[in-house]
């Protein structure tokens, strides 16, 4: 089973009140269902969202549904629930928001007028438009999917109203509304309260947030044991200079103890260099003092270069 269908699965097993009901029935119909003058017609592949509609326009309307199961040979044989309503059609979507005086009308903000009301209105439209990666496999991404761009504009207008900033884009004849952002795609899933699949979803986000820091860090320790090594490396070359021109006697005897040291130990640090030779001699000197004398044998080689 798919992170996406754990996620529809486990918000099936939360109802809310009348008024989320029939926003959530608002959102489904809309955008899962066919109408014809006969009958209303919804297709669903999966078996808890079909109870779920079922259950819903049973308690709301009090009506008479039918049911279909068929198996459906594509790829693998897989059963598809198909419900037709047959009775009072136009009541229940007008009662819905989605017919008025006969004619289908725009989803509209104002018909939903409480966070809960939103957060259900949601919810139908991700049970059937909807769908998440896992984050354990891919990146973040969730995204509703329509055949009409008026929708995807309501959609991202209704997730912006949440302060869940969406992104749309057109693919082939389909609009699509998605988020990016593993903060956002955890507070909607918040929001759904699928409480197992937000804890499942911030696990992998956590590990993989650590997993990036370790492997930053691990960048920046290896850039900087480069840098070390480069400028170790450069610091022989000069000294070799300074021994085969006879001027290491002209520097002072804390200077010599440095640079003997830094022949001894070419890849350490400034830090690591100042530790080990307070530890091995009697000169105890920090990092700032190591760069001072390595700044006092430059000076001596850039006279010995500038004299006549």
């Amino acid at each position: 089973m798919t992170f996406s269908t754990r996620l529809k699965e486990e918000i099936t097993e939360h109802d809310g009140d009348t008024l989320e009901k029939r926003a959530e029935l608002s959102a489904i119909l809309r955008y899962d269902a066919t109408f014809s003058k006969e009958k209303i017609t919804i297709t669903s592949e999966n078996a808890k969202i079909a109870r779920r509609i079922y259950k819903y326009l049973k308690e709301i309307f009090n009506i008479n549904i039918k049911i279909i199961v068929r198996n459906q040979k594509r790829f693998r044989i897989k059963q598809i629930y198909i419900l037709e309503i047959k009775e009072k059609m136009m009541f229940i979507l007008e009662s819905l928001n989605i017919y008025e005086n006969n004619h289908k009308i725009k989803a509209n903000e104002n018909y939903l007028e409480t966070f809960e009301e939103k957060k259900a209105y949601l919810q139908g439209t991700f049970l059937t438009t909807g769908s998440i990666n896992d984050p354990s496999t891919s990146g973040y991404h969730l995204e509703f999917v329509f055949t009409k761009e008026t929708d995807a504009f309501f959609i991202k207008k209704l997730l912006k109203s949440l302060k869940l900033d969406a992104k749309s884009l057109k693919r082939a004849n389909r609009y699509m509304v998605y988020l990016k952002s593993a903060e956002m795609i955890s507070d909607l899933i918040k929001m759904f309260n699928a409480v197992n699949s937000l804890f499942y979803f911030e696990d992998i986000r956590i590990y993989r947030d650590h997993k990036n820091m370790v492997n930053r860090l691990n960048n920046c320790e290896i850039a900087n044991q480069e840098k070390t090594t480069i400028t170790g490396l450069k610091h022989l070359e000069l000294i070799k200079f300074i021994r085969e021109k006879d001027l290491f006697d002209l520097l002072d005897e804390h200077t010599q103890i440095v640079l003997e040291y830094r022949e001894k130990y070419p890849e350490s640090s400034y830090a690591e260099l100042a530790e080990i030779i307070s530890l091995e001699t009697e000169y105890k000197i920090g990092k700032s003092g190591i760069n001072h004398h390595f700044i006092k044998m430059k000076k001596l080689i850039d006279q010995y270069n500038n004299q006549d």
